[in-house]
């Protein structure tokens, strides 16, 4: 199964989050703190928990200025869902229906929801049709008179039909013998429950699991094996110690074993592993190496038995340095790395694959340990897993990939939390790491990319990349990799930043089309800023002045990505003149100018679906316009 959506109702400072969309691989919830991120995420885990088995607990989690006043308007709180999800059937999960109750009753992609109430109990929509099943049995069965079977639509229905048909033929010896047959086999089939009881059983054990880690799940320096490995009340730290234990398979009989050397070689494979990953994804320094020891205590208990009485303690070796040093005295961001290394070990391979949520991930980390701990993500977590994780940091937001980001703002007791991936917030503190991140890539880019096109603002950036990375997918023309796209904020802009790096820095321009052209950038041309042929307007691809980027798309197109983002019906018909459509728009709409972002960011949020929408004329400019660019590199 994958998960769609999640709504969280009436769950700490969270009243109503509307469906927030999940994407494939990584969902990155971005807010300051107490803005309600924490809130989503510890809702979502109560559904159905891989460790420890937290509870929906009215009292607890209810929000506390709504509860007496819910409770005296009669309302039943206990039935309140404050989880709700939508997963999406998939290959294997209708398989294993199909092998119970035939083919036709779901399709891969169909939705599956599920919910959670506050007394905890589990309610769910499977989306099967039972009366495709219930025709599939039929089909199977040498029923006399199948004619008579079409119309029903459910098991029940069924099974009442024959308990009748077999009270009509009480005396038809051979009639009778088939349809006990066929009602022994029904109950057979439904193992004597409903169909969805009979369909939980198939599915429930295919239900994801959510594994949550937060700063609390860390690693402590020492912990008892026995009551890790034996007791059923641990805490979240020593489930993360029974994590490590269990890595490499390490089982039981080896580290309760009175043989201390049987377990301390055991403890040596756990360490290999972790510091082969450690080695691998913490740059900070590679030369570290986990060197678990344990205390070595057996106990004659009278009977002839012996009880291992022992702890397990971890230090880490530092060869760059030559000392160990206790696990809990090196930084707080590399216990944070190193607990999770050894906590996610024991899920990476759990089948199916569980949904990870990481509580603040990395906080402690330096900026380059926080990129280290990303490429984590995209190569080890993503390939079985899902992620949805928090964070306040700049550094742990992907300037490329912005679908990913979900904003978490708290307005307030009438609105409490709210979860959107639209960015127009008017909170600067919610909106700061998004700006960091792209502010921190754009910096980045200026001072390592030998060849920048600069390009008036976001929306530019958006409309080039995603169309430029969907041609190439289709072996068309499209900008050459070797380009960094870069947004200055602006066609004011544009000059001034020439002005600043065009002696030091390779640059292309591609600007919008004015009546009165860009004369600035006209003289920074004959001043040797930049070459006359990096300057590319927008009209010459379109083949009129004046012409904006947005006119490179067919007209229905833009406004399907306005209206959409907008919430508005404009038609070209409600469109009067030749300049360009983004000013056409603002004529119609009576504004002098829109937002320009906006429809942008339905292209980026819902670039599949728009990609597929786009005509081969809007492909050809795009085509042609990255024509002109790649021309330009190494001039």
């Amino acid at each position: 199964m994958k998960l769609m959506s999640v709504k969280v109702e009436m769950f700490r400072n969270i009243l109503n989050s509307t469906e927030v969309k999940i994407e494939e691989k990584v969902t990155c919830l971005v807010g300051k703190n107490e803005s309600g991120k924490s809130a989503f995420l510890s809702a979502l885990w109560r559904l159905k928990p891989a460790r420890l088995d937290p509870k929906f607990s009215v009292p607890d989690n209810y929000p506390a200025w709504l509860e007496k006043r819910h409770r005296n308007e009669g309302k039943d709180l206990e039935e309140v869902q404050p989880i709700q999800v939508i997963l999406q059937w998939q290959e294997g999960d209708v398989k294993a229906a199909e092998q119970k109750f035939g083919p036709g009753i779901v399709k891969i992609g169909d939705a599956l929801q599920f919910s959670k109430t506050y007394n905890n109990n589990l309610h769910w929509v499977h989306g099967c049709d039972e009366s495709q099943a219930t025709k599939n049995f039929v089909a199977d069965q040498a029923l006399p008179n199948s004619r008579d079977y079409k119309g029903i639509t459910s098991f029940e229905q069924l099974d009442k039909k024959l308990t009748e048909e077999i009270a009509k033929n009480a005396d038809q010896a051979e009639i009778l013998a088939q349809l006990k047959n066929a009602q022994a086999a029904l109950k057979a089939h439904l193992e004597n429950e409903d169909f969805d009881d009979a369909l939980w059983k198939i599915i429930s054990p295919r239900l994801p699991e959510f594994f949550y880690f937060a700063e609390y799940s860390k690693l402590p320096y020492s912990a008892k094996i026995d009551r890790v490995l034996k007791a059923k009340d641990l805490s979240e730290s020593e489930r993360t110690v029974h994590s490590l234990l269990k890595l490499g398979g390490t089982e039981n009989d080896y580290m309760l074993n009175p043989d201390y050397e049987r377990r301390k070689r055991e403890l040596e494979n756990v360490a290999n592993v972790l510091s082969d990953d450690v080695r691998k994804y913490w740059t900070q320094n590679p030369e570290l190496r986990v060197q678990p020891d344990i205390t070595q205590r057996t106990e004659n208990k009278g009977d002839g038995q012996h009880s291992v009485l022992d702890e397990i303690k971890i230090r880490i070796w530092d060869n760059r340095h030559f000392l160990s040093l206790p696990f809990t005295e090196h930084s707080a961001g590399f216990q944070w790395f190193f607990s999770f290394l050894a906590a996610f070990s024991e899920y990476e391979h759990r089948e199916p694959p569980v949904v990870i949520l990481l509580d603040e991930p990395a906080v402690g980390l330096h900026a380059r340990a926080q990129a280290d701990f990303l490429r984590f993500i995209e190569e080890r977590l993503t390939k079985r897993c899902q992620v949805i994780y928090t964070t306040h940091s700049p550094f742990m937001v992907q300037p490329n990939k912005l679908e990913r980001v979900r904003l978490v703002e708290d307005r307030g007791i009438e609105v409490g939390a709210v979860v959107t991936n639209d960015v127009l917030t008017q909170d600067r503190d919610t909106l700061f790491p998004l700006q960091g991140a792209l502010g921190y890539d754009l910096v980045q880019h200026l001072f390592v990319s030998e060849n920048n096109l600069v390009v008036e603002g976001t929306s530019d950036y958006a409309y080039l990349k995603i169309i430029s990375d969907h041609l190439a997918t289709k072996g068309r023309v499209h900008l050459d990799p070797k380009w960094s796209i870069v947004p200055v904020g602006g066609a004011d802009l544009v000059p001034t930043f020439v002005a600043l790096l065009g002696n030091h820095l390779k640059l292309t321009v591609v600007v919008d089309s004015r009546k009165a052209g860009h004369q600035k950038l006209d003289r920074m041309a004959d001043d040797g800023y930049l070459e006359k042929q990096r300057i590319i307007l927008i009209g010459q691809v379109v083949g009129r002045n004046p012409a904006d980027i947005e006119d490179l798309f067919e007209e229905t197109e833009y406004l399907d990505l306005y209206n959409a983002a907008f919430g508005k019906g404009l038609k070209p018909k409600d469109l009067q003149g030749n300049d360009p459509i983004v000013a056409r728009i603002a004529r119609k709409e009576g504004v002098d100018r829109f937002d320009h972002g906006r429809p942008a960011d339905v292209l980026l949020r819902d670039r599949d679906k728009v990609l597929a929408t786009l005509s081969e004329p809007t492909f050809k400019r795009f085509e042609n316009l990255f024509k002109r660019i790649n021309k330009t590199l190494g001039t």
